[in-house]
């Protein structure tokens, strides 16, 4: 038992990232349906913090020790993975796979790695927790039972400062709106973690969101693009992400002729008039001039000038310009 005094006498280290603003040191989740690209995201995390890459083409990530336990694959097809995202440069050596072992061993291996990479940050990713999860014994409570695997990889990973174990597991068949509620099983695996990511995206769909939480993380939900298995974030950085999120959700509201319009105004930052819209949309001057203010009163664009509309990023430039001038 300590008391405030001491408390408040503390000097504690900042929270370390594998991945600056998505994966934090700790013990983490990765939940997503089956076949939605779950391994291949966290091939696309592992294989840039074994290089010193960037993460999700974006992100600048240092480099550290990597263990990837993918339990479900071979090293045939962990090699045609790692070289496709590699995109013809050589696997690095700082990335260590094993694709056997026993649940009983699971917990040894992690922390043997990191006894081995001790004073390094490690990043260790198990694929997934379903091939190491100990059945339920007769009796026993399902949410203790959750909490106890939970708690026994947590326990493991805490033991060394900075380290991550992120675990890839599957998300329930029901939905709901709360996306931590998506981690299959109890409340008991989600409880017992100290960050959750949810991977959602529509099936056969090359977008998805990636939402992000947990006890010392920003909860924040983040526009990703698949390109033949190489997850990268659809924006120029995570802010970008993050707004492109909404602007998906706008889009997914509008109908597809005026979806068109707003896209045409977004690549004109310049003004478009409705004579510029009817001949790109092969409509009337009339028509074309009803989109615009339809688009405009939904607050989807905005006037430079009479008969003339911009984007509304570029009323932000403006007004953030004339407040410095």
């Amino acid at each position: 038992m300590v008391n405030g005094a001491w408390l408040d006498s503390q000097d504690f280290p900042d929270l370390e990232w594998s991945v600056n603003g998505v994966v934090p040191e700790g013990f983490g989740l990765l939940v997503a349906p089956p076949k939605a690209g779950k391994s291949w995201l966290v091939a696309n995390l592992g294989l840039a913090c074994a290089g010193g890459g960037r993460a999700l083409g974006k992100i600048f990530v240092t480099q550290r020790p990597v263990l990837y336990l993918a339990l479900e694959d071979g090293h045939r097809r962990l090699q045609a993975r790692f070289r496709r995202l590699m995109e013809g440069q050589p696997i690095p050596a700082g990335i260590h796979v094993i694709t056997t072992a026993r649940p009983e061993q699971i917990v040894p291996i992690i922390e043997g790695f990191l006894t081995r990479h001790r004073g390094e940050s490690p990043l260790i990713i198990l694929d997934t927790l379903g091939k190491v999860k100990p059945p339920k014994k007769a009796g026993e409570d399902s949410y203790a039972a959750d909490y106890a695997i939970g708690t026994k990889l947590k326990n493991a990973i805490d033991r060394s400062r900075g380290a991550t174990l992120l675990v890839v597991h599957h998300t329930r068949k029901m939905q709901s709106d709360d996306f931590v509620d998506s981690v299959s099983g109890t409340q008991g695996i989600a409880g017992s973690a100290d960050f959750v990511l949810v991977l959602k995206g529509k099936r056969l769909s090359d977008y998805a969101t990636l939402s992000v939480t947990g006890r010392d993380v920003p909860e924040n939900e983040y526009a990703l693009v698949n390109d033949k298995g190489r997850w990268t974030l659809d924006g120029e950085d995570l802010m970008d992400a993050a707004a492109s999120v909404q602007r998906r959700r706008d889009a997914s509201k509008l109908g597809d002729r005026s979806l068109d319009a707003l896209t045409f105004v977004a690549g004109h930052p310049n003004g478009t008039s409705a004579a510029d819209l009817a001949a790109h949309l092969n409509v009337s001057r009339n028509d074309a001039g009803t989109y615009l203010r339809r688009l405009y009163d939904a607050a989807r664009i905005d006037k430079r000038s009479r008969g003339l509309y911009i984007p509304l990023s570029e009323v932000s430039e403006v007004s953030d310009e004339s407040k410095e001038d």
